[in-house]
């Protein structure tokens, strides 16, 4: 793992936070706020290769930037590059990192860990094994994440504040190209930087 910026405090138990963040927006960061509650610091992680699809939109490195904004610009926060691209891979490359005397955790959205859950990963038990090593932190939007899975006990609720059922990073590229208002809908720390990167690459596919 390569941290792009580190809290200064020492941390006992850190979550890690995957993401592409093609842009990160506010609801990412009031996710990121929520599991603060659980833990000593969140760390922004994005992983060096999709293991799903290819860069397109801004590039890795902008994505690199932006969440290194985002992260130096909050309390708890962290910003690092990982090698492995599933979130497991991840989470054991943060423990790696902290050592094995910190808790890990990983913490998502409701939508990321249904995708987690039915993730073809070519062999049987490996959601399970991750609730094993790993707690996982969920965010509840349009609804509450559930599953009947082995271990579900591991898995924890974030309630958010607010409602941002309706704010998302594909939602943010949409108003941008129709020319509507978007710059709510992402921290202030990077509204210069997504405005120069995406308004000259909109029209292209977005991932």
């Amino acid at each position: 793992m390569e941290f792009l910026f580190q809290a200064t405090a020492e941390a006992r138990s850190v979550a890690i936070f995957p993401g592409t963040w093609n842009p990160p927006t506010i609801a990412h960061v009031e996710i990121a706020r929520a599991a603060l509650d659980r833990v000593d610091e969140v760390v922004w992680a994005i992983p060096r290769v999709l293991p799903h699809k290819n860069w397109s939109g801004a590039t890795f490195e902008q994505r690199c930037d932006m969440i290194r904004r985002v992260a130096s610009a909050g309390n708890g926060f962290a910003a690092a590059i990982s090698d492995g691209g599933l979130y497991i891979d991840m989470a054991r490359a943060a423990r790696e990192a902290y050592g094995r005397g910190v808790e890990v955790s990983i913490v998502c959205g409701r939508d990321a860990a249904e995708r987690m859950e039915r993730w073809d990963y070519g062999e049987a038990g490996v959601f399970e094994g991750l609730l094993r090593e790993f707690r996982l932190l969920v965010a509840a939007r349009a609804g509450a994440y559930a599953t009947d899975f082995p271990h579900s006990g591991r898995i924890k609720t974030l309630e958010l504040e607010n409602s941002f059922d309706d704010v998302s990073s594909s939602e943010v590229r949409r108003r941008i190209a129709a020319g509507e208002n978007w710059e709510l809908l992402v921290p202030e720390v990077i509204r210069g930087e997504v405005s120069a990167i995406y308004r000259p690459i909109i029209r292209q596919p977005q991932s």
